[in-house]
């Protein structure tokens, strides 16, 4: 039967373009929105009861356009907020952090897992008890990475100083450790350096990635007819210049036409 409703998906900024990205190359025929609350970004460094009131509010500005399901692309807010949300809405409610940890889990030789993300999301331990719940002697390494966002928005992916930030973290949690979970929806951006620091005997799990293959697992009836390509609407919480040169540079093509809103209740 399918529905012509779309696919919402909320992130604090630019990052969880990567999964609008994943989703639209899994599912091309759906109808996506995506909200960036770009006035309050980052979440990963707020006490998880500021994220879970921007998590709220973020949810009902995408239910009230009418969305069929919701899909939490920022891993603090997956962390601290997603029981909540898929408890208040009729809608179903997919995070970043069970398909990612599920990967990972199914990946790992050793049982040696390491996961790098934002302070909030390192703080939570949420993929850790995700990761232990799908493999109960796995043992997990995590580390902040705070300056990943900043050099992924900023071009410096590639750069020779996100090497050398990459190589500084990774130090402690490296040796032992076979996989390696990209905790936060900037760093798949910096894949390339990753892999150049940790060497070929780490496989990386993009949460990106798993998450997309979770929304066509779950969409099931609510997938929308093949009945031509679908759309996609933007809308950011503060002026949209960054977030459309940002953007672009992440999915690769220009972005224009996103709109200004406000979500906040207060």
């Amino acid at each position: 039967m399918g529905s012509d409703k779309a696919i919402g998906i909320f992130d604090s900024g630019v990052g969880g373009l990567t999964v609008l990205k994943e989703v639209a190359a899994h599912l091309p025929y759906e109808n996506l929105i995506y909200l960036g609350d770009t006035a309050r970004v980052p979440y990963g460094t707020k006490s998880p009861e500021t994220v879970g009131r921007y998590a709220v509010e973020a949810a009902e500005f995408l239910v009230e356009l009418g969305v069929k399901m919701i899909v939490v692309a920022c891993n603090t807010a997956s962390a601290v907020a997603l029981d909540k949300l898929q408890q208040k809405y009729g809608v179903p409610v997919i995070g970043v952090i069970e398909p990612g940890a599920k990967r990972a889990a199914a990946l790992t030789r050793t049982g040696r897992v390491g996961v790098v993300g934002t302070e909030g999301t390192i703080k939570s331990n949420a993929y850790a008890r995700a990761l232990k719940s799908f493999r109960e002697d796995v043992e997990v390494a995590s580390v902040a990475c705070p300056l990943f966002v900043p050099l992924a928005e900023e071009g410096w992916a590639d750069h020779e100083i996100a090497r050398l930030a990459a190589a500084e973290y990774l130090t402690p949690i490296r040796e032992g450790i076979d996989t390696l979970v990209l905790g936060c929806t900037h760093y798949p951006l910096l894949k390339k350096t990753l892999h150049t620091v940790l060497g070929d005997g780490v496989e990386l799990v993009d949460s990106a990635e798993e998450t997309a293959r979770t929304v066509v697992e779950q969409i099931g009836v609510l997938r929308r007819e093949d009945n031509g390509p679908g759309t996609t609407r933007f809308f950011v919480t503060d002026v949209p210049t960054r977030f459309e040169r940002v953007g672009g540079a992440f999915l690769g093509n220009p972005l224009a036409g996103v709109k200004q809103v406000s979500i906040s209740c207060i």
